[in-house]
């Protein structure tokens, strides 16, 4: 294939064709369509929400609706995070894909560090991969900003504001890594083995301050105390990232690589570093929940989040993995892999949601707290996740599939890099 060569890089050579009409991109269109229809779903309830009339309220005054619609318009929280509507999806999403794709990077990272040549020889691929779903999980979190807040924002800057600690925090990670897979890319291996160590270390830094521009982005303190009871959270989301992006690593690898030399070998050492980090998992389900607040606990482990927390977190991330891997069944990754990736999304869904459906307990020893003034004291409350948010959640995927197919077809990141 004739290529471009700038500042050492080589640019394949494509039409416009070839580019953006493929199978690869057509897949990743249908997909974001899905993102279209949902941002149109979303964009209806912010602005253009149903408002009491007149004859509504002659009509039936007494409607949960009319009471929704009157509190709206006289307090102005028409679609914005709240624990009435906290937009579940998208933040679970947002952070699934944040901590899973830095997660990649990390142990990409780690791998040039440790001369693990297996890794080094598609270390691209699975950079622009973890990047990509970087990109996926800000695209997540940006069609739920509120407009009139961004413009605001930048009017009237508050730099102690969690969407203003991500803007640094973003643009010095992202073109870090960048700058590595071009290095990759033009073969400068020695400068890109030296500079994996900051990105190792930027990688944890990333999910560690992110954890922390959540709490204070979506008030997780108060309205998701949980946040603040779980013992060492923020590990907890690093070690459960690492088995969901082994798992994606896993799935590339087969879809993408299982052609290559060292494909087996590569297999064998996600193996190995899926059944240590689910170890590590388990152990730390075990104590978290001894400590945690009881009611919140009974809600997860015997209440109405049981079914989907053994049925689906336990027993896709933790119970059948090591069954797969751990040879007492026979040996199947690819499974184990699949079912990691779903597992550990239903856990980060689990956690999101919990303060909210437990909101603030008895904190004040008088009795479970309102949602607000119409709402029953009680102490559980679910709401269920809009269509607009599952939507985008599909469209995201699409994202991470766009991104990642635009790279190749430029830049061969699937092709398998011989070391020097």
């Amino acid at each position: 294939m004739e290529k471009y060569t700038i500042l050492g890089l080589e640019i394949n050579k494509v039409s416009f064709k070839e580019l953006f009409f493929n199978k690869a991109m057509f897949l990743a269109y249908a997909l974001i369509v899905f993102a279209v229809l949902g941002v149109i779903e979303i964009f209806e309830l912010r602005y253009f929400p149903d408002v009491a009339t007149a004859h509504t309220l002659g009509a039936n005054p007494v409607t949960p609706e009319l009471k929704q619609a009157l509190r709206d318009a006289i307090f102005g929280h028409v679609g914005e995070i709240s624990r009435e509507v906290p937009w579940t999806l998208f933040i679970a999403n947002y952070m699934y894909m944040i901590y899973t794709g830095s997660g990649i990077i990390f142990l990409v990272a780690l791998a040039e560090l440790l001369n693990l040549k297996v890794v080094e020889k598609l270390s691209a691929s699975f950079m622009v991969l973890g990047l990509a779903m970087v990109f996926a999980g800000l695209f997540t979190i940006a069609t739920d900003l509120n407009l009139l807040n961004i413009h605001w924002m930048f009017l009237s800057p508050n730099v102690d504001t969690g969407m203003w600690l991500m803007l640094p925090l973003y643009l010095t990670y992202i073109p870090f890594v960048l700058f590595e897979i071009y290095l990759v890319l033009t073969k400068k291996r020695e400068l890109a083995r030296k500079l994996a160590f900051p990105i190792l270390v930027m990688s944890i830094g990333v999910d560690l301050v992110e954890y922390y521009i959540q709490a204070k982005l979506f008030s997780m303190n108060t309205a998701r105390h949980l946040w603040t009871e779980f013992p060492a959270l923020m590990f907890y989301f690093i070690i459960s990232a690492f088995v969901s992006s082994l798992g994606i690593m896993g799935l590339h690898s087969y879809l993408v690589h299982r052609d290559k030399d060292g494909y087996k070998q590569l297999m064998a050492l996600i193996r190995k570093a899926i059944l240590f980090f689910i170890f590590l998992l388990a152990i730390y389900e075990v104590i978290g929940y001894l400590i945690i607040d009881k009611d919140w606990a009974f809600i997860i482990l015997f209440g109405e989040f049981r079914g989907l927390y053994f049925g689906g977190y336990i027993l896709l991330t933790l119970i059948l993995p090591f069954l797969l891997l751990f040879r007492i069944l026979k040996h199947y990754i690819l499974p184990a892999c699949i079912s990691v990736i779903i597992g550990g999304f239903i856990g980060r869904y689990l956690f999101v949601y919990g303060g909210n459906a437990n909101p603030l307990s008895n904190r004040f020893g008088t009795g479970y707290e309102k949602y607000n003034f119409y709402d029953l004291s009680t102490s559980f409350n679910y709401v269920t996740p809009h269509l607009g948010e599952v939507f985008i959640v599909i469209g995201s995927i699409g994202i991470i599939i766009a991104i990642y197919k635009f790279v190749d077809t430029l830049f061969s990141v699937n092709k398998e890099r011989e070391l020097h």
